[in-house]
């Protein structure tokens, strides 16, 4: 009798940019695994019937990506973190029981940590752009870190007061347009939506006003260097782009589907980021 050997997959709506597929594929290489882990592009509308057969369509997990994080955590048994959070981007079976966590607070900490050793100290205001599964979860980084003002400015003000709701008087909901005005006192602004990814439109914002010892991040990787990290970067300000996060969020999901857990290493990140520099 042979057994099927364990396969995962990313879930997203786009999903075919994804690199989790060529970084999953390094370390089952590296490993030695007989394991699988592909690319699952999913609409809306169908997102529910694939999560809840989610062993049907032949996985024992996912990562989940935009825009399904939140129907992720409602159809799953979510960890503390994922609660915390309200959305959850990693799912696994355990007896049958659809289970998920969120692993992008830690990743988003370490990242910062990696780029602006320190920025904590030094940042009392912080700018979230996005009010989204990944918006939250750097809201609640930043609610660990102690930063005292957490400015979410949303296209629409509701699910912006729903972060306040949820995570306090931190939380200060705004829209796009007064973006310019927060933007001086600010000492760290992070991208959380999918504006600048490939396909998408481009984020562009002056930050001439920015303090020179502010931090600007974002959670796109494709294209590893975003229009908003290119104009960080000519102002001379410190940057954090999405593919350390997309390393680090990625290694509790491989040791729950394949029983390994995995190094992140400088080959590994090279190698992805040399692939995606290459499709650009």
């Amino acid at each position: 009798m042979t057994t099927k050997k364990p396969a995962a997959c990313v879930v997203g709506y786009p999903a075919r940019h994804s690199r989790s597929p060529k970084l999953h594929g390094y370390w089952i290489k590296r490993y030695g695994l007989d394991a699988d882990y592909r690319a699952e592009e999913i609409p809306p509308s169908q997102i529910r019937e694939f999560l809840t057969h989610l062993a049907g369509h032949g996985y024992v997990g996912c990562n989940v990506t935009m825009p399904h994080k939140d129907i992720a955590f409602e159809l799953s048994e979510p960890d503390d973190r994922a609660t915390a959070v309200g959305a959850a981007n990693t799912l696994w079976l355990d007896d049958g029981r659809l289970r998920s966590t969120n692993t992008d607070v830690e990743c988003f900490l370490g990242a910062l940590d990696s780029a602006a050793p320190g920025w904590d100290a030094r940042t009392c205001e912080a700018i979230v752009l996005g009010a989204g599964g990944a918006g939250r979860a750097v809201v609640c980084g930043l609610i660990e870190r102690g930063i005292e003002t957490i400015h979410v400015v949303n296209r629409t003000l509701e699910k912006a007061d729903a972060m306040r709701e949820r995570f306090g008087a931190c939380v200060r909901p705004t829209t796009w347009e007064h973006l310019p005005s927060l933007l001086e006192d600010a000492r760290l602004l992070t991208n959380a939506t999918s504006l600048g990814m490939h396909d998408q439109p481009p984020l562009e914002i002056d930050m001439s006003a920015m303090a020179d010892d502010a931090v600007v991040s974002d959670i796109v990787y494709v294209p590893l260097t975003t229009p908003l990290l290119s104009a960080a970067k000519a102002r001379g300000l410190a940057t954090s782009n999405g593919l350390d996060m997309l390393l680090h969020q990625a290694v509790r999901g491989f040791e729950l589907w394949f029983g390994t857990r995995p190094e992140v290493t400088q080959e590994l990140y090279d190698l992805l980021a040399a692939d995606i520099e290459s499709a650009d």
